[in-house]
């Protein structure tokens, strides 16, 4: 007797008809901006999402998790490797979890590549960037 379906969500027996199917619950996000993007912005990942998936702040871009469909084709294309899957991103990037997911709901969408930041040549290599800047709200 088959009792989980994993492509469309999961069977549990149920006493009226036999069996009952429940959605898989959508994963909270699937990829992850991460601290070097900050005072850079390369917009390279814009360019190849299909579902434009970033927003863009001040100082950084940030992917909402309820249009990020985990296709992984931002991650090569950031030239400064921000972009990390959720399950591969490192501890130190942990807050940013967070962070994307509650700035995606405040920034606007961005549809196409613009120019890095002036400052993006200066601040690409450094780390720890997070409290170099202020975020609002």
């Amino acid at each position: 007797m088959l009792h989980s379906l994993h492509l469309y969500g999961t069977l549990t027996p149920s006493s009226a008809s036999g069996l009952t199917c429940s959605p898989l619950p959508k994963d909270p996000m699937t990829h992850v901006v991460t601290d070097a993007c900050i005072k850079c912005k390369y917009t390279d990942c814009v360019d190849v999402c299909p579902v434009d998936c970033f927003k863009e702040g001040p100082d950084f871009l940030v992917i909402d998790p309820d249009e990020c469909i985990d296709c992984a084709v931002c991650i090569p294309e950031c030239p400064v490797n921000a972009i990390y899957a959720d399950a591969d991103m490192p501890a130190q990037f942990e807050p940013f979890f967070e962070l994307n997911q509650r700035l995606a709901r405040q920034w606007p969408t961005i549809s196409r590549r613009i120019a890095p930041l002036a400052t993006a040549e200066q601040w690409k290599d450094k780390t720890g960037k997070l409290a170099s800047i202020h975020l609002d709200g």
